[in-house]
């Protein structure tokens, strides 16, 4: 979410990321964009990452884009794991489509803008409007 005094980061997805922290998930950010560093940090929710795979990151190790998977694919062998023990979280039909085709455990679907069906026909296996249905106790 952008706002005119600049970037804040949806309240649900704030708290799910701080309870996959707690609950001591790894957490990667994946981006296209180069300046993701900076996003994160004016969003105030840098520090929920242990790793980033952004654009810079993508150029410099020759990454294809989504759809292709190779972008979420770095994000998880940088936290350690294989793409079968993670998750992927994406609002955009492109990133759910390389979530599948990396062959995550889970491809969630993040509804921002009216189009859940398009990204449950694209290979997400749930759909959220908001992070923080997923979280048990709020």
């Amino acid at each position: 979410m952008i706002h005119e005094q600049g970037v804040e980061a949806y309240p649900g997805s704030r708290q799910y990321l701080e309870a996959a922290r707690e609950a001591g998930l790894h957490r990667a950010v994946v981006s296209s964009s180069t300046n993701c560093r900076d996003v994160l940090e004016a969003a105030g929710i840098a520090e929920f990452f242990e790793a980033r795979i952004d654009g810079v990151v993508a150029e410099r190790e020759h990454l294809k884009g989504k759809p292709a998977p190779d972008t979420f694919l770095a994000g998880a062998k940088a936290l350690g794991i294989g793409p079968d023990a993670a998750a992927v979280f994406e609002d955009a039909v492109a990133g759910v489509e390389a979530g599948r085709a990396g062959a995550f455990a889970c491809v969630v679907g993040v509804d921002r803008v009216g189009h859940a069906d398009a990204l449950k026909e694209h290979g997400a296996s749930i759909v959220v409007q908001d992070l923080a249905e997923l979280i048990e106790d709020r």
